[in-house]
């Protein structure tokens, strides 16, 4: 994951290994001839062609990612982290959560297990990184609640209840915001 992708503290952008028989069926036909094409052309030294037909894969919404001296194409994806509702950008620790959690996946090979998908499109999923809860990071250093309306997992709410005991976070406001209640107020 390229931490610069993240929009925001609770969602992220991924590259879903094609290889696995889940995707690779349905992979678009021009997608997969654009990839073949790529290989021949670096191997005949081609590099400007290749890298035309790189764009194209990365048009279509897929990525040619060098991993461990072997390429792979992997398909973008929306992730909304399940169970947390972030501060949004312009409200306070919203820069500071997605900072957080861009360093958390930043160069990581993520575990994603996906529950759906939401009302934008996006995957709706809990992450481990590492063997590490994303979702758990953000809500005990306080860059996160708990969204109870679409998660009510205990332990979420008591990570969330360490935070503003020991005022981590945007928990050292006294009255935070919540993000879905300035979502509503600051309808476009």
């Amino acid at each position: 994951v390229d931490g610069n992708t993240v929009p925001d503290g609770d969602g992220l952008y991924v590259y879903v290994n094609t290889d696995d028989p889940r995707e690779s069926s349905n992979i678009p036909r021009a997608v997969l001839m654009a990839a073949v094409q790529r290989s021949e052309a670096r191997a005949m030294k081609n590099y400007t062609r290749a890298d035309e037909l790189r764009q194209n894969i990365i048009q279509s919404g897929y990525q040619v990612i060098d991993f461990q001296n072997e390429e792979i194409l992997a398909r973008k994806c929306r992730i909304r982290l399940r169970g947390i509702d972030a501060p949004e950008m312009s409200m306070p620790f919203g820069k500071e959560a997605k900072q957080e959690l861009a360093k958390l996946v930043h160069g990581k090979c993520l575990r994603v297990l996906a529950y759906g998908e939401d009302q934008y499109g996006r995957c709706v999923a809990d992450i481990y990184c590492n063997g590490i809860f994303a979702q758990e990071v953000m809500l005990k250093k306080g860059l996160a609640w708990h969204y109870v309306a679409y998660d009510r997992r205990v332990e979420f709410a008591t990570w969330q209840k360490e935070a503003q005991a020991k005022r981590t976070g945007l928990w050292v406001q006294s009255n935070p915001e919540k993000p879905w209640e300035w979502r509503k107020k600051n309808k476009q």
